[in-house]
């Protein structure tokens, strides 16, 4: 799902257009998808839908139940936890390699700059594409430790936190995740503990704070209407 130039499989295109529909919002939780109708959709065989479906199972943006087939996933607290402390590990291990050894952050800059010029974008860009920003910008926190195996760890989760990040659509427009993401690279750049906080403030305060409340809300909507 990665190959922009346009030599992906069959399966590879399938689970590409699920996965920029799922990372827009379009499909709800409790959403199936119906092998069935992606096949007509999709105008190929359902052996290719099933690939398709395993690679998105795979990248956390669905889940695979049994007698249903893949579904959307609810949003849940452990859910949540599982993901955000496996960043805060990866992320701030990551972070503390790079400036003991003197990486240069630069190029955490010049991703916050790129997620900037998108907020200033009228009509605001598609959130995919928000959220692509900010995964960019995450990704080269890690990516300054100069460690492949870490920068593997962090794209194994990167689609599931961009999935999540759909649920707080309604708190953070691109004019707030761009501010919040200059705040912290400008803490970055000042090093030392004070970087470490920083990160920590943005994955467990910011981050995971605003899904807490995204979840309680949806809990208590569900309460209300007798779910």
């Amino acid at each position: 799902m990665t190959d922009p130039a346009g030599a992906q499989t069959a399966p590879e295109r399938v689970a590409r257009a699920l996965r920029d529909e799922l990372l827009d919002g379009v499909h709800p939780v409790g959403t199936r998808f119906r092998e069935e109708d992606l096949a007509e959709r999709f105008d190929v065989g359902r052996h290719t839908i099933r690939s398709g479906l395993r690679l998105l199972v795979e990248r956390g943006l669905v889940t695979h139940e049994r007698n249903r087939g893949a579904v959307v996933a609810p949003l849940s607290k452990r859910r949540i936890d599982e993901v955000f402390d496996y960043r805060k590990v990866l992320e701030l291990g990551a972070l503390r390699m790079a400036l003991a050894a003197g990486a240069d952050l630069g190029p955490v800059l010049t991703e916050v700059e790129r997620l900037e010029a998108l907020a200033r974008q009228a009509p605001s860009p598609p959130w995919r594409e928000l959220t692509g920003a900010h995964s960019a910008i995450h990704r080269s926190i890690v990516a300054a430790a100069g460690n492949r195996h870490l920068l593997d760890g962090y794209e194994r989760c990167e689609d599931e936190v961009r999935l999540l990040l759909t649920f707080v659509r309604p708190d953070f427009d691109a004019a707030r995740l761009a501010a919040v993401h200059r705040d912290l690279v400008e803490k970055l750049q000042r090093g030392g503990e004070a970087a470490a906080g920083a990160l920590t403030e943005d994955i467990d305060h910011t981050g995971r704070a605003a899904l807490l409340a995204a979840l309680r809300r949806a809990e208590e909507s569900a309460r209300l209407l007798g779910r």
